[in-house]
């Protein structure tokens, strides 16, 4: 019987790259799951492939805290994985205050009504991330690694981390916190990002668009080992262990960008078109990646897909993707 079955979960962001990878992964193992969501996103994963069919959804957003206490209490929510956040860099250069307020606030929102419903929460997952550790010359980072980020994004996954983790120390709520390396995978229509921006510009015979130096240096980590990690952590977590715990998930393994984009074209077989290198980007951390002997040690858990893997399976969907719209849209 798996440990998921017949639980009753809520997902915030449930609509995104991870969310939807978790809110899968949880209907598989039988789980029943709530959702908030709060945009239709017609072409997402989550509506393409029928979850949204799947699960109760529950209208609003992060910052309104009374829909958050609603769905924990009127659905009597025991687990809860807390993805749901503004999570671009660019978008939060141009508007901070929005990403604080969905970032932070909608953090301290959630925290305050599971603490609320503290009878019926057993276990809190809250996404934090790598941009939290700021920039620092030692690397990789470890968890030990002071939280330092400067620019807005970086900020509020810094605060969303250190808020999570005063409700446990102050409230001993059961929460564990997640810093995962660059997600990348199926579903994902962010795209200015790197992985499946490039992707798109491969499939289209377009030359991608490299923001940076191309000299970046990244973990990239592959969203279905990510699903795979919140899930081995939640089963471990309780009132009496892992509170208060934040855990690195990553590959454990430094590509600079320029790589990356070289990876994708060899895959696609578009290896003649020639990256166009902008060098403008701003505000980000050049050199980033991750130690994760912590999850090795302490849940018994590895990531099984190396680059190469992971991008084979992603550019097999996102040809699926681009075909579907080619054919009109229809539903998957």
């Amino acid at each position: 019987m798996s440990f998921w079955n017949r639980r009753s979960v809520l997902v915030t962001g449930a609509s995104g790259l991870l969310g939807s990878g978790i809110t899968a992964g949880l209907l598989e193992r039988g789980a029943s799951v709530v959702c908030l969501i709060r945009d239709q996103v017609p072409g997402s994963r989550f509506v393409l492939s029928g979850l949204d069919r799947q699960v109760t959804v529950v209208r609003g957003e992060l910052e309104d805290h009374f829909s958050l206490l609603r769905a924990l209490n009127e659905y009597e929510i025991d687990s809860v994985f807390h993805l749901g956040a503004q999570t671009i860099v660019g978008t939060a250069v141009r508007s901070p205050l929005s990403t604080f307020e969905s970032n932070i606030r909608g953090t301290w929102n959630l925290l305050e009504a599971c603490r609320t419903c503290a009878s019926l929460v057993e276990r809190i997952l809250v996404a934090s991330s790598d941009k939290a550790y700021g920039v620092h010359d030692k690397l990789p980072y470890t968890e030990d690694t002071p939280l330092a980020g400067r620019a807005p994004y970086d900020v509020s996954k810094s605060c969303t981390d250190l808020i999570a983790l005063s409700y446990f120390n102050t409230y001993r709520l059961p929460v564990a916190v997640t810093r995962c390396g660059n997600l990348y995978g199926a579903g994902d229509l962010n795209f200015n990002r790197l992985i499946p921006g490039t992707i798109r510009s491969a499939l289209h015979d377009e030359a991608p668009v490299i923001r940076s130096n191309g000299k970046f240096l990244r973990d990239y980590f592959y969203v279905e080992d990510a699903v795979n990690a919140y899930l081995t952590l939640a089963e471990a977590l309780n009132p009496d262990s892992l509170g208060g715990e934040a855990f690195n998930f990553g590959n454990e393994c430094a590509v600079p960008v320029l790589a990356v984009v070289e990876r994708i074209l060899a895959l696609t077989g578009k290896a003649s078109l020639e990256p166009v290198i902008r060098d403008e980007a701003r505000n980000e951390i050049p050199n980033q990646y991750l130690n994760c002997a912590k999850a090795r040690r302490m849940l018994g858990w590895r990531p099984l897909y190396d680059l190469d893997g992971g991008l084979e399976q992603t550019i097999g969907w996102y040809r699926g993707y681009f075909g579907l719209q080619a054919a009109g849209g229809a539903r998957a």
